[in-house]
């Protein structure tokens, strides 16, 4: 789905950095607003002080220790302006104090388009939707009292959602854990015509093989030793309704062929019984692994397989749906501001905090998501009106410093591949070569990429290793 490119006329920006920012500055001038660039920061003051300023990028290693002065400076000439700080590490900046009046941190090697991206959001959005999001989807609106998601990818596994509740078939979920089976089979429920019936959950991973037996199907009095009583199943406890087989996969191959017979006859037989038992419960399944798989492996029955995928949904990881990222943790958070008792208005996302979040691995999918949004709600400082990424690092399990902040350039279409093995001599001598190739033979330029001084180059160079 191809984005629209961000509005950012009549906003002027100003790069004080000794490194480069040409991206930044480039792509600012490409949506329509003006940039101020400069090494100095007596220079920066004195554009700020000459001219309107909306936003300004500072770099923290240009500023030094001043960063405190240099922020109160540029807010005396122009109040409104939105300082950003430029870092290597965001670690670093988590445990830092954020100074008086800046807006954000921000990893120094952000690209240009998604700081536009980020700073069209800032100026354009409503104090809610800090996530930019509207819904306006008919599909969306009609699930949306169920779980939320924004995302053309979900659309797309949701399409025929609605119908499918409808006709009464089984339906079979697939996904990665945490990514919503449960909630989406509640919804298939709540929609369809068995809706004032009970639904009924069992996870056929969570029960030992010698009870999930009983916990489906029931037991007579004086079954087995402790069979006090005759016990109804989950199959009969959801007459009229719906049985929801979470992790049908890791159901034991013995008990697949008697769900498979009930499936085929609509009946079930109580451990113990000798009459059966009609059964009127729609079958919704739900799986983590991936079953054909499964099935080539021996490990599931093909045709029980067949008789649940009448109606598959797959539901995508949330990395695949960045889209919903932002919209999700807003809901997140506000839903457990709420439940403590907070009442609007909520903090909203600063940009570089969705940015952070949107590249974040999310490997428990929304459950992990929900689970981040919920500390960052109970642990954040009082009086807090903006969610920066300090406040969401703590919380965060997977180490940040190799994954989102890491912001890695767009795509431009050059680069070099280097073979596993070679050694880092040659590796270095190739990486400078294709970087001098793509300055143009500008070695400050070259030595600037690079991160590494000019002097440093020069010798390489001057070593006669590596080719210009």
């Amino acid at each position: 789905m191809t984005q629209a490119k961000p509005d950012l006329r009549g906003l002027s920006l100003l790069i004080v950095s000794n490194r480069t920012y040409n991206d930044i500055g480039e792509r600012f001038e490409q949506f329509g607003g003006r940039t101020f660039v400069t090494t100095d920061v007596e220079t920066a003051l004195y554009t700020s002080m000459k001219e309107r300023i909306d936003i300004v990028l500072a770099d923290s290693k240009t500023i030094g220790d001043g960063v405190a002065n240099f922020i109160e400076k540029c807010k005396s000439t122009n109040p409104a302006a939105l300082i950003y700080l430029a870092v290597d590490n965001m670690r670093d900046a988590a445990a830092s104090i954020v100074p008086p009046g800046i807006e954000d941190y921000l990893h120094s090697h952000i690209t240009g388009l998604r700081f536009a991206q980020m700073t069209e959001m800032k100026f354009n959005r409503e104090p809610l939707e800090s996530t930019g999001l509207t819904v306006m989807d008919p599909l969306v609106s009609r699930l949306r009292p169920y779980f939320q998601f924004h995302s053309e990818a979900m659309r797309r596994a949701l399409a025929n959602l609605p119908a499918m509740a409808y006709s009464g078939q089984n339906v079979l979920i697939s996904g990665e854990t945490g990514t919503g089976k449960e909630i989406v089979a509640r919804s298939i429920h709540v929609l369809s015509r068995r809706s004032s019936g009970p639904f009924v959950a069992v996870n056929c991973g969570a029960i030992p093989e010698t009870l999930i037996e009983g916990e489906l199907f029931g037991h007579e009095k004086g079954a087995f030793t402790g069979a006090i009583r005759t016990r109804k199943g989950k199959f009969e406890a959801a007459t009229n309704g719906t049985l929801f087989l979470d992790e049908i996969g890791d159901m034991p191959l013995a008990l697949q062929v008697r769900l498979l017979r009930v499936l085929e006859e609509g009946q079930i037989y109580r451990v113990g019984a000798e009459t059966p038992v009609s059964i009127n419960a729609r079958i919704i399944a739900a799986t983590s692994r991936e079953l054909k798989l499964s099935v080539q492996n021996g490990l599931f029955r093909d045709d029980l397989y067949y008789r649940l995928n009448i109606l598959p949904i797959h539901l995508p990881p949330l990395r695949q749906r960045t889209e919903d990222i932002p919209y999700l943790s807003i809901y997140f958070l506000s839903r457990a501001f709420n439940e403590q008792g907070v009442f609007p208005p909520y903090p909203n996302l600063s940009p570089a905090t969705i940015d952070l979040m949107e590249k974040y691995p999310w490997r428990g999918n929304v459950r992990e998501l929900r689970n981040v949004m919920t500390r960052v709600a109970t642990l954040l400082p009082p009086d807090t009106t903006q969610v920066l990424p300090i406040h969401i690092i703590p919380h965060l399990e997977d180490n940040i410093t190799s994954t989102a902040p890491s912001l890695t350039p767009e795509p431009s279409g050059d680069g070099i591949l280097i073979p596993i093995g070679t050694p880092m001599n040659e590796a270095t001598d190739m990486i400078i070569a294709e970087t001098l190739r793509h300055t143009g033979g500008n070695r400050t330029k070259t030595a600037q990429l690079l991160k590494i001084g000019l002097r440093t180059l020069r010798r390489r160079l001057n070593q006669g290793e590596t080719p210009q």
